[in-house]
């Protein structure tokens, strides 16, 4: 740059101190990238006695011993194992073996993760006495809490960019690792406030972790964020990232962990005739829409196009969520149908989870929609149903309406039989495969990380090998449902080709048909992209 404009040192151009620092700093960081990309993995026996000389309190698995020597070669690394694997295990290893004396961890996660942080810090470093500050409540709350230098940090995303210049102040004071847990969250990148501020920071850390199980839920594209936090100073691309990504990632997949396989059963349903007629109309508008926005592609027309598809996915699962709907174009056929009754798929989720609690299992129930959750867990409450959204606050597994207090009540209580959730607020931290193996989906949307994580909330590990998990997908024929079904299946396959997850790549695994007669049976996020807008444009075609 300097050369195109005729610039030289000492002749028009000078460089401070500072800027010399600051431009060798980022050439080392560049070359720090291949350096690790090359560097060989750290001796297992020389991992695990230093370990231990650190007072590491927690015996690394089969699979984790591989994993933490790849991860303590490189200054910054990603784990992308599956949930159950123990990537919290992994990240403390790395913290353990790669920071030195007095050096900080922050810790940025989703609020429902902080309580496996402090288990964790507890089990892994039984020696230390620091336990995690929240940084929460506040830029002077949180200005109070940095100067008092803790050691150990946890904030989530949606804090971070309202207190990034406290916390970059921080970074740039002290020697600080900053780890991303469910990194995929900033797969926006510079486009969304969290990503954009994790970013701006990502020259200040020692070290840089990032951990997910599914890093690119919707496209190659999720992994050049990510990156780019882990090694500012290389450029990605998405031609690229992947290969970028190889040498400086691990990953543990459920054939490792040597999980049994899940059963997944399609329940496909015909619609009611009135709402089949309905559904052609919102379906034509919906496709309208979609090719209006591969032309414009304007943010006010996908928000526009994503509460279209909202609706209509809304629709299919239960056609009584659109009559609350000011402006609603159709209200009259509307009326006649929600005179046929609630509609086939809400029907059999119902008859379904009944006639399993009667067999002695307990069941968990999915739905994207608010409504559809507390209205399923009130049909159900004579099964002692509890439900989990995004509006149910984390608390004391003492309180019944706290998050932590349903999950207690689900596990323990066998009067409570169903649990019925939402996959934005409950497909990450919850472990139930203890006490229920069959889960049943109402609806499902293109977002590919609530619907693999929701499925890992009963299928992870510590299920014994003969322990049978039944999943079944309620769609109704010849309707956006499908559409969803093939835009998931390529998600997951493009995510497993990009991990070398042989176990990720059927569609979505084995799926077995099972025809049923139809008499038989909060912010909403759509997760669309614009391949997902041209499926819904050949949805329009489909007659």
């Amino acid at each position: 740059m300097f050369r195109a404009g005729g610039l030289k040192v000492g002749a028009g151009l000078s460089i401070s101190p500072r800027a010399t620092t600051l431009l060798q700093q980022s050439r080392r960081a560049a070359e720090s990238y291949w350096a690790a990309a090359e560097a060989p993995p750290l001796g297992q026996v020389e991992l695990l006695a230093s370990l231990k000389a650190a007072g590491f309190g927690r015996d690394l698995s089969q699979q984790q011993t591989p994993n933490v020597a790849r991860l303590a070669a490189l200054p910054s690394a990603a784990t992308f194992s599956v949930p159950g694997a123990g990537k919290t295990t992994e990240a403390l290893a790395f913290f353990t073996l790669r920071a030195v004396p007095g050096d900080r961890l922050l810790v940025i996660a989703p609020k429902n993760a902080f309580a496996a942080w402090d288990e964790q810090i507890r089990e892994c470093l039984p020696l230390t006495e620091a336990t995690f500050e929240r940084l929460r409540g506040g830029r002077d709350r949180i200005a109070a809490a940095l100067g008092n230098d803790p050691g150990l940090m946890l904030m989530t995303y949606q804090q971070l960019p309202r207190v990034q210049d406290l916390i970059a102040k921080h970074l740039a004071q002290y020697r600080t690792f900053v780890f991303l847990d469910e990194s995929h969250r900033i797969k926006a990148g510079v486009t969304g406030a969290s990503g954009r501020s994790v970013i701006e920071l990502a020259h200040l850390p020692v070290g840089k972790l990032v951990m997910s199980g599914t890093p690119m839920p919707q496209a190659v594209s999720d992994l050049i964020p990510q990156f780019q936090f882990l090694y500012p100073e290389i450029s990605a691309e998405e031609d690229t990232v992947v290969d970028l990504m190889r040498p400086i990632h691990v990953r543990t997949n459920k054939k490792q962990l040597d999980l049994p396989e899940v059963t997944r059963n399609l329940v496909s349903l015909p619609m009611a005739p009135v709402q089949g007629e309905l559904y052609e109309l919102m379906r034509l508008e919906v496709a309208r829409e979609a090719s209006a926005l591969l032309d414009i592609q304007g943010r006010q027309t996908f928000r526009a196009l994503g509460r279209s598809v909202s609706r209509l996915l809304q629709f299919v699962s239960n056609p009584s969520l659109l009559a609350a709907q000011i402006g609603f174009a159709h209200h009259d056929l509307l009326a006649a149908v929600l005179a046929e009754g609630e509609g086939p798929k809400l029907q059999y989720v119902l008859k379904r989870a009944r006639q399993l609690s009667r067999e002695g299992h307990k069941v968990l129930i999915w739905s994207s929609f608010v409504r559809n959750v507390e209205y399923m867990a009130s049909r159900l409450a004579d099964l002692g149903a509890v439900y989990i959204h995004g509006g149910v606050d984390a608390g004391d597994e003492d309180d019944a309406d706290t998050r932590e207090g349903k999950i207690k009540a689900f596990h323990d209580d066998e009067n409570v039989r169903v649990m019925v959730a939402n996959p934005a607020a409950a497909s990450e931290g919850i472990s139930l495969h203890r006490v229920c193996h069959h889960a049943i989906y109402l609806d499902r949307t293109f977002n590919a990380a609530h619907y693999l994580q929701s499925e890992d909330r009963i299928h992870r590990f510590g299920l014994p090998r003969d322990q049978k998990t039944i999943i079944e997908i309620v769609e109704c024929t010849r309707t956006v449902d499908e559409t969803v079904r093939s835009r998931l299946g390529f998600k997951i396959g493009e995510m497993a080709r990009a991990l070398n997850d042989s176990s990720l790549a059927p569609d979505p695994i084995q799926i077995d048909p099972i025809d049923v007669e139809a008499e038989d049976f909060e912010e909403y996020t759509t997760g669309l992209q614009l391949d997902d807008v041209r499926a819904l444009v050949e949805l329009g075609r489909s007659s």
